[in-house]
């Protein structure tokens, strides 16, 4: 991917949500919206508000959108239009769509997590383990924050049913070897399920490239609007016997997992959130971010202590960082006060912070493309004087 630069102010004169005093480092829990979406949102509201299958305007342009959707969400994720599937958020699809192969798992079965993820792709299995009597393990850290590869493959064995992984860490920014873990679990007849909320706004996404059998993401993380999306390949959506209502559509594959009304207003937003990443591009959006990373890592204070891989090396610009003298709540409240918003806790990281010894949690500072050079540095100097 040849790089190629970034205009930030162009960028940001799209974003009204800027240009307020706040200084937004919060984007791994959500990013702000360009004015297209919201404008994407309410066109639909005014102009196509309606349920599907009618043979009326309304009815007609809504299924029209939901087409449109599918097929924007396939070309993100680089998938087929009908591999795709909606929902309200990564964790709510997730459960769905774990209860689905549960049909297919039997008491014994293992499942293997990571020490790296989100709850949000540990505990619908730990929920699924205690109602079918199958075995959850966890793959380790290393010191570096890092999943401990080796450790991962000697879990692995004939009953491994599925390898559930984050792209990249939503606590502590590290990027994952997708490929390596995906070859792992192939090798055992395994499915490679992969959590790529984190990843989504940072680079870019291809599920046929990366081999893998379940991909799930949040495009809100992705200056979208509040929804789950999901992949699954055709032959295991075509397989599982889903949850739904016995009228509910089985075509295309994918809308058979998905339960009631879809938010029709907000798939208008996803297709525009779509364009928007396409007309900037991650060749533009991931050199520029790494230039932002390594600028905060350059001049973090002596007073923080950073948790994770101390480069821009084998991660995103997301960083955990704890201060002396200060709790995370504190320091984020300081922050707040002075005009910044940032993140503490452990961002539903669970495993993460215990593998840390951070029982506060930390304190999260999340950099995307639409922030500045100008921001970081006051940022920095926050941190200096709290």
């Amino acid at each position: 991917m040849s790089a190629v630069a970034l205009d930030v102010s162009a960028v940001r004169a799209r974003f009204s949500a800027l240009s307020r005093p706040l200084v937004f480092f919060d984007g791994p829990g959500g990013t702000q919206v360009p004015d297209e979406v919201v404008e994407a949102i309410a066109g639909y509201l005014r102009k196509s508000n309606a349920n599907l299958g009618g043979p009326f305007e309304t009815s007609r342009r809504s299924d029209l959108l939901v087409g449109e959707a599918r097929r924007a969400a396939g070309a993100f994720l680089g998938c087929g239009a009908e591999e795709v599937v909606f929902g309200a958020n990564m964790t709510t699809l997730n459960f769905a769509l774990s209860r689905a192969i549960g049909r297919e798992l039997s008491a014994g079965d293992e499942i293997v997590v990571t020490k790296l993820d989100h709850d949000g792709n540990v505990a619908p299995w730990l929920e699924l383990a205690q109602d079918l009597g199958l075995r959850v393990q966890f793959a380790e850290l290393r010191d570096d924050t890092t999943i401990d590869l080796d450790h991962l493959e000697s879990l692995l064995s004939e009953r491994t049913r599925v390898v559930a992984f984050p792209w990249a860490s939503n606590a502590v920014g590290t990027l994952v070897d997708v490929a390596r873990i995906r070859e792992l679990a192939h090798k055992v007849g395994a499915l490679a399920w992969v959590d790529a909320v984190h990843s989504a706004p940072h680079a870019p996404i291809d599920v046929a490239a990366a081999g893998v059998d379940v991909l799930l993401c949040s495009p809100y993380k992705f200056y979208g609007p509040h929804l789950g999306l999901a992949f699954a390949r055709a032959e295991l959506l075509e397989r599982w016997r889903p949850y739904k209502v016995r009228p509910a559509p089985e075509r295309p594959l994918g809308a058979r997992f998905e339960t009631g009304t879809l938010p029709h207003e907000l798939l208008a937003g996803l297709v525009a959130a779509v364009a928007y990443v396409r007309s900037v591009g991650f060749e533009a959006i991931v050199p520029y971010e790494r230039e932002l990373g390594e600028r905060f890592l350059a001049g973090l204070p002596d007073s923080c202590t950073l948790h994770g891989l101390p480069s821009m090396d084998g991660r995103v610009p997301t960083f955990c960082v704890t201060i002396r003298g200060l709790t995370p709540a504190m320091a984020a409240e300081r922050l707040a006060e002075r005009g910044f918003a940032v993140w503490h806790g452990n961002y539903y990281a669970v495993e993460v912070f215990e593998h840390l010894g951070l029982r506060d949690g930390g304190l999260r500072v999340g950099i995307v493309h639409y922030n500045t050079a100008d921001e970081v540095d006051r940022l920095l100097e926050a941190l200096q004087v709290l």
